[in-house]
This record gives structure tokens, sequence and C-alpha cells, in this order.
């Protein structure tokens, strides 16, 4: 029998009425209740389908910094970021113009059974809470033109992560204990003042040398050591020390000099001393050993004499013009060797080479203790050790879409949202998040 409905029966609510406007909201509605139930996850692959890499790493720190936590699909899909979903992230993926999928509860456990398989050199990792960054830099203090170029800056800055900078004064205080992850880039720990005259001005020096008599040094070398000494025991106490170009190389150069003058006159007033190579002590040093200095002359240095030491393997061969060389990353397992896989992340395991005042490291200076993590024929480019309680990595180079010269602007990383060189810097940014687990091999 066929019921027929009158104008009577709709309005006594016999039957519904489904205007286009209800239609639409009652199929909107369906499709949140859809989300809330079944899409339970936001998988960020990290492969190249992935529209902005860098910005990314700042999703992942975004959510962290919420205490939310984050699933890094080490070796899935280019390292790829597992989130519980949420309206919010959502959202906050299409601002910054990263791409995500939407999964099922169901694609989830799929997944993690894919990566869970013996045979599959995959893992994950749960990050938890956000580290506290903090970026060592002479901007603090001075107007440090050159720091504008400083990769790592220029990285947070473009991923949205936030960080706060010290100096000198900052590390002698002992704010270095509020935070989990320290920065070096092109600094001089040694008293050189970058050992060139056109990385600092008048005013940087000055800067730094107000600083020393401040707090009652009489040389700026007195000063930096002591600068190196707390941040190399700010990472021996649990810390995470991450540096690279000169900051790496200068460091240790430093501590293995400690009570020897390896300054010369042009910045210090007084001679080198003539047996300082020998008295060098290794023991006190980070990642380098056995590694000869470069006791330049006053009139080198008027010449723009940059070399610390022979850590640095592109030492005396100039600047040159090859930028077609490159460098490897390793492929650890990731079930084992799950800190330098967490490391080595990226959709490219060949990196292009790039250069700085220290460019890479010369293999016979870099101490056993060190896991090479990316290497040329030629020279170590990216090392990761542990010291103490903390852990460090030391990456060569300065810019790594960067062009050689002093006399460059800062990287535009809108043109470079994919940039594998950058990748392994954020890497180290995420890494103190994660429960650490101890290499096996």
């Amino acid at each position: 029998m066929n019921t027929v409905f009158t104008k009577a029966h709709l309005f006594r609510g016999v039957y519904p009425i489904f205007t286009p406007a209800v239609f639409v909201k009652t199929l909107l509605l369906c499709l949140i209740c859809y989300s809330s139930i079944f899409a339970n996850s936001i998988l960020i692959a990290m492969d190249d389908k992935q529209t902005n890499h860098l910005k990314a790493y700042g999703i992942a720190y975004w959510e962290l910094k919420a205490d939310r936590e984050v699933d890094w699909l080490l070796n899935y899909r280019g390292g790829s970021f597992m989130i519980h979903y949420s309206t919010v992230l959502e959202r906050e993926c299409r601002l910054r113009g990263v791409s995500y999928e939407v999964i099922s509860e169901a694609n989830v456990k799929s997944l993690l059974a894919q990566i869970a398989h013996p045979d599959a050199n995959m893992d994950v990792v749960k990050l938890h809470k956000a580290a506290r960054i903090v970026v060592y830099s002479p901007v603090k203090v001075s107007t440090s033109s050159f720091e504008d170029t400083d990769a790592v800056l220029l990285v947070l800055k473009y991923a949205e992560i936030p960080f706060e900078i010290v100096y000198d004064e900052e590390i002698l205080k002992g704010d270095l204990a509020k935070y989990d992850w320290l920065h070096l880039h092109h600094e001089d720990f040694t008293g050189q003042f970058g050992r060139n005259r056109r990385r600092m001005t008048i005013a940087d020096v000055q800067a730094q040398e107000n600083i020393a008599k401040k707090f009652g040094y009489k040389k700026v070398s007195q000063l930096k050591l002591d600068v190196a000494r707390t941040i190399k025991g700010f990472c021996a106490g649990g810390g995470y020390l991450f540096a690279m170009c000169s900051g790496a190389e200068s460091l240790d150069v430093a501590l293995a000099a400690e009570g020897v003058d390896i300054v010369p006159s042009i910045f210090d007033g007084d001679g080198v001393d003539p047996k300082a190579q020998s008295k060098l002590d290794f023991d006190k040093t980070i990642a380098f050993e056995n590694f000869v200095l470069e006791l330049n002359n006053d009139d080198d240095y008027r010449g723009g004499g940059m070399s610390f030491s022979n850590i640095n393997s592109s030492s005396g061969q100039g600047w040159g013009d090859d930028t077609n060389t490159f460098f490897s990353l390793f492929n650890f397992s990731a079930k084992w060797d799950v800190i330098p896989s967490m490391l080595v992340q990226n959709h490219e395991n060949i990196i292009r080479e790039f250069f700085g005042q220290t460019t890479a490291f010369n293999k016979k200076t870099v101490k056993s203790s060190a896991l090479v993590m990316g290497q040329s024929k030629s020279s170590d480019r990216y090392i990761y050790g542990e010291l103490g309680r903390g852990q460090w990595t030391f990456y060569g180079g300065h810019d790594p879409e960067g062009q050689r010269g002093f006399h460059r602007m800062p990287t535009d990383l809108n043109l470079h949202p994919h940039s594998p060189g950058y990748r392994l810097i954020l890497n180290n940014v995420l890494f103190p998040s994660a429960k650490k687990k101890k290499r096996k091999t």
C-alpha cells in the first residue's frame, strides 16, 4: 500500500523536510563523525611526495610543544611522521603547506605491522616533549651581519620552530641549564675572532672584549676557553650539542690548547707559544685528535688566513669552484641502531657538498669513538658521539644550499623546501624528544 504524504503530515513532523541547506549540513556532520571514528591518524609522508619537507618538521615540533606525541616512522617513506588525528592539526598542515594523508585505524595497524616485520629495515620511535632549543650566536651582543647566513638560524625560523639566543655572558652565568639542545655555528672558541678580518667588524670584536673585561679576563682567548669548557660540561651533563662549520673545529682546538698560547700578537698583543703543538692535550677534546695547528704569523692574517688546523679537510686548498661533488649517508639498521637512523632520515642519501670555514673533517683526525654517518671519498661530513650522559653531532660546512664566498645573501629557504642537507639539521632538532636506545653496533 502506497502512503501519500500531505502538507498536514509534514507539519505534524511525520516526515522531515530536506531542503538543500539541511542536506549539506547533514552531510558535513556525517563526514565529521566519520573522521573522528575511522580516521584516527594523520600521516605526514617525507618521501618525494611531500610538498614541504622542512616545514613538516615544524609541524612535528608544534605537536610536541603542545604535549602531544609524534611517531617517527624510521625509513618509512623517507622518515615520515604519524600523529593522532585532530582538526586543529589538519588545519595547521594546510596553513603551512605541508602535505598529509588522513588514515584509518585499520590502516595504522597495517602500517605498523609492516614496519614491525623482522625483515623490514624500519622502526617506530615515539617522540615526546619538545626540546628547549638555544643557539649560541654573537647577534646577542653585536650586529654580526655575517651571522644572518647561519643555516640553523635560517631553518629554525623557516620551519617555525621557536628558539632562544645566548652568548658568552649567558653561558658563564649558567643559563645553559635551562635548555636541552645547543647549537654552535661558525664560531671561534680560540679567541682569534674568526681568524679572518672579513668576518667581524670592529664593533663585533669590541663586544667580545667588553664581555672578557666584565668577567675579569685579560684576554678574549681565556674567556672563550671557559665558554668552551662550559659547553663541554653541558653536553657531558646530559645536553645535546649540535655544531657546524668552524664551531665544531674551533671548540676542540680550544679545549686541546688549554693553558697554551696559540693566539698571535695581532689578536692579543703577544706571540704564540713556540711549543704549542707539542703541548696539545687531545684527551680534553670531544671529537678530534692528533690534529696539527695552523700557527700563522701576523702577515698571514692580514692577508685573510682562515684555517685553525688540519681538522678541516679543505685546509690550505682555497675555495675553488667545484660544486658538483657529493657525500653519502650511511644506511643503519633502524631496529638496532636507532640513534644514527634518526639522524640520517632523508628522502635522499646522496647530498651535494657545501662549503664553509670548516668544510669537512679530515678522516685522520676523527676519534675512533665517533660514529661517521656521512662521508665523501676524502672526508667525514657528519659525525655523532656520546659524552658522559649527553650526545653531540658535528656537521661540516656552513650552509647546505649556500654559495661559496663570504659576501653573500642569506639563503631563501622558500626556494629549497626539500633540501636534504637542511633535513639533517632538523633531524637533530627532533632527536632529543625521543626515548633514546643505545647503539648495538
